[in-house]
């Protein structure tokens, strides 16, 4: 035995003992577990596995329809503050990426129809010019708030200290989408003509995007 680990210590050689004590140590991961607990049951894992789902839909759909507006309002006095809201959402996005896959939970299917609906209303409500797009800001931001707000209800109705991670993950990404629908406010989106109306329809579609997200 002590022959045999001899002749592999000869085999790895003095060159390759060098190279390799000259590598970096490694780095593990400070994230040793997921920020959701492990299911108990089916009931619990389907609940929240849709809340998982729906969450990234969100979050991609928002990332979609920035990109829409820059790509419109890049250049405009407009196109800096549209950018750091995006910047945001990408942290958002990125952070939910990382939580299915921790989970082993899969996107919802309507990834394709959320990446050309999210951009193509970004782009459209751009070309109102500012204004239109501050209104699309409200009015998704506000949507998803209150999404966010019905899961902090029903994490802190079920078990607030099993759910503890989840809820602080959630309840920094509101506060952040609430920070956004106010900027929105700020900068003149009730100005446009027809807010309200335009208001109206993108959260009715928000809706109908949050409910078949978390089934499809």
């Amino acid at each position: 035995m002590q022959q045999a680990t001899h002749a592999r210590l000869i085999v790895f050689g003095p060159l390759k003992v060098r190279q390799f004590l000259k590598m970096p140590p490694l780095v593990m991961s400070s994230r040793c577990h997921s920020v959701i607990p492990p299911p108990r049951d089916n009931d619990e894992k389907e609940m929240l596995d849709r809340m998982l789902r729906v969450d990234h839909a969100g979050e991609y759909g928002a990332n979609r329809i920035y990109a829409g507006q820059m790509a419109i309002l890049r250049r405009s006095q407009t196109g800096p503050l549209i950018q750091e809201m995006w910047n945001q959402e990408k942290k958002h996005l990125e952070r939910f990426n990382e939580i299915l896959a921790e989970n082993r939970v899969r996107p919802t299917a309507l990834l394709p129809l959320w990446n050309i609906a999210g951009f193509v209303l970004g782009a459209s409500t751009a070309l109102l010019g500012k204004e239109g797009a501050m209104a699309c800001t409200v009015a998704v931001e506000e949507s998803i708030t209150e999404h966010y707000n019905s899961q902090i209800r029903t994490l802190m109705e079920k078990d607030p200290e099993r759910y503890t991670e989840f809820l602080q993950v959630i309840k920094e990404f509101r506060d952040d989408e609430m920070e956004h629908h106010d900027t929105g406010l700020e900068h003149d989106a009730e100005s446009i003509p027809g807010y309200w109306l335009l208001k109206t329809a993108i959260q009715l579609g928000c809706k109908v995007a949050i409910s078949v997200s978390q089934r499809i």
